[in-house]
């Protein structure tokens, strides 16, 4: 990394953008991904395996590599901040697809940013965004506004709607661990990341096999596509893409870290519509510019 150098682009900053374009990118494919995964198998078991899978990877990993043991204190903080990010609203998210579209899903976690800025604004930071980065959020949520579509869930059954507030749940979840992971003493970035997923993972598991039909050994009844997407999940989605948002949520501001959640649901309506046969109308492609100009201008404002 530090032998990649240009005129305008440090180090650093370089690191910030790899890092942003990784979360933006895989994490928009998860969607997909987690309903291929859940198609035929218990969700709660199927994320619990997907993050312990990647945690027993990872761990291991960064001890050979020489990253210190983590402390009780970094062990206690970093499992916290798993259980917020990765029990309640990844495994949270997980279930609620099992109610809602992909792409629905996608749209209503692209309101984080919102519960971000607002619960910094109130219980972190106490300071007020910037007027450009309240004007990023404004017209990014404009764009989700114009991807769910006025009136789009007057019809939506009662389990959908309980899917919906699922969603809701996982986005304040999310914002209060992303706050969090800036705030707490937490071990190396790797082994947090490990730690985070091991704890997660392993609290899923384990409600998994109080609430759900399975066993431990349920994972090998999965049918060949769930596996393949767990494979997935677990290289692509947490062990490369949850370790970028880790390194963001501890090197970044929090409206930045954010916009993840704008980009996503464009990646996932595009992934939809090419492997899923989702329909992806012209408003859908202009909803999408007008979540990237949100982008724009959260970044900008989060320097002023």
């Amino acid at each position: 990394m530090a032998a990649i150098t240009t005129p305008n682009l440090t180090p650093p900053r370089l690191k910030l953008v790899l890092n942003l374009l990784s979360v933006y990118t895989l994490w928009g494919s998860t969607y997909l991904f987690i309903h291929f995964m859940t198609e035929h198998m218990p969700p709660l078991y199927m994320a619990g395996c997907r993050l312990l899978t990647a945690g027993l990877i990872l761990y291991p990993y960064a001890r050979l590599t020489g990253h210190a043991r983590p402390t009780k204190q970094e062990w206690l903080s970093a499992g916290l901040v798993g259980v917020l990010l990765l029990a309640i609203a990844n495994g949270g998210m997980t279930v609620a697809i099992q109610y809602v579209p992909t792409g629905i899903a996608a749209l209503l976690s692209g309101m984080l940013p919102l519960f971000i800025m607002v619960l910094n604004w109130l219980t972190f930071s106490k300071v007020k965004p910037s007027k450009l980065a309240l004007s990023g959020l404004l017209v990014g949520l404009v764009g989700i506004g114009l991807l769910v579509k006025p009136g789009g869930f007057q019809s939506t059954s009662s389990e959908s709607w309980l899917g919906i507030g699922i969603i809701m749940l996982c986005n304040l979840s999310w914002a209060t661990g992303t706050l969090l992971s800036g705030r707490l003493k937490l071990p190396n970035q790797l082994v947090s990341s490990a730690v985070q997923m091991l704890v997660g993972g392993g609290m899923l598991l384990l409600v998994s096999l109080v609430v759900e039909p399975v066993n431990l050994a349920s994972i090998s009844y999965a049918p060949t596509k769930a596996i393949a997407s767990l494979i997935y999940l677990v290289i692509f989605g947490s062990i490369i893409g949850f370790t970028s948002f880790a390194w963001l949520a501890r090197n970044a501001p929090p409206q930045l870290v954010s916009t993840y959640a704008y980009v996503n649901p464009v990646v996932a309506m595009l992934l939809g519509w090419a492997f899923a046969g989702e329909v992806l109308p012209g408003q859908s492609l202009v909803a999408g510019l007008i979540i990237l100009s949100g982008v724009v201008l959260i970044s900008l404002g989060r320097k002023r």
